[in-house]
């Protein structure tokens, strides 16, 4: 079985600035759920924007592929499939809603990919019901409070069911209750999952394996629990260790 996720060597560059990516290289194993780590400015969203063909903005025809999903190369040609196998939340949830309803922002993704009639109403409903939004079809985006707008781009990008399911920030600016609400849907999705965030105390929750990323460079790859217990990793590197640790040994389980 290949991986779900395979990055060789990326490397990239914003048209006149310095290199926002320098030779990264993972795999991430299908049901895996890794967090993505680092400062701000580490590269984090970037990499992420990789992995489903947002960046770069111009894929080379020919080239080594430096992502790929399931085994299928990211080249012009495979856009289409890759898009649809791997679903990306963006960090601001307004960036991601643009419809004047929750129904039809939900079924905006489904709908590009064909699904019709009963279908798509039959998935939109399912979506929203697994995200505790049921009953919101008809409300306004813009009128939903930040955490029920992050279960309405939740059920978007489920509603397009992905293999792979990708996360930028996804519980920041949300209340405590918000959080552990979005924690506890995270936890339910079968879906291999890459979560970038500051919320460490999300990654020990949810993520056996961590990636740390700082000047665009992977510096460790790891144990979540090992990796966030290094306090002299975490400080070089701008984190510090989640207070859920403080008196935790690193190999407890």
């Amino acid at each position: 079985m290949p991986a779900a996720l395979e990055v060789r060597d990326l490397s990239f560059r914003y048209d006149g600035g310095r290199a926002t990516l320098s030779g990264v290289s993972f795999t991430v194993q299908p049901g895996e759920c890794v967090g993505l780590l680092g400062p701000n400015g580490a590269g984090k969203s970037t990499l992420l924007l990789h992995l489903n063909g947002i960046l770069p903005e111009r894929l080379p025809a020919r080239s080594e592929p430096a992502v790929l999903v399931d085994g299928l190369p990211l080249a012009p040609a495979n856009l289409p499939a890759v898009r649809q196998r791997v679903g990306l939340m963006f960090q601001q949830s307004d960036d991601q809603l643009f419809c004047p309803t929750v129904w039809e922002d939900v079924a905006f993704g489904p709908r590009q990919l064909g699904l019709r009639g009963d279908a798509l109403g039959q998935r939109v409903r399912a979506c929203l019901e697994r995200v505790n939004l049921d009953g919101f079809e008809h409300r306004r985006p813009h009128q939903l409070s930040q955490g029920e707008k992050r279960r309405v781009c939740l059920a978007g990008v489920l509603a397009c069911e992905p293999g792979v399911l990708v996360l930028d920030e996804p519980t920041s600016d949300l209340d405590p209750r918000g959080r552990r609400e979005f924690k506890l849907l995270l936890r339910g999705i079968p879906a291999t999952r890459i979560i970038a965030t500051h919320d460490l105390e999300l990654v020990v929750e949810l993520c056996p394996r961590s990636l740390l990323l700082d000047g665009g460079e992977l510096v460790a790859d790891g144990p979540t629990v090992e990796l966030l217990s290094d306090e002299a990793l975490m400080l070089a590197h701008g984190l510090e260790k989640p207070h859920i640790l403080q008196h935790r040994h690193p190999h407890a389980a």
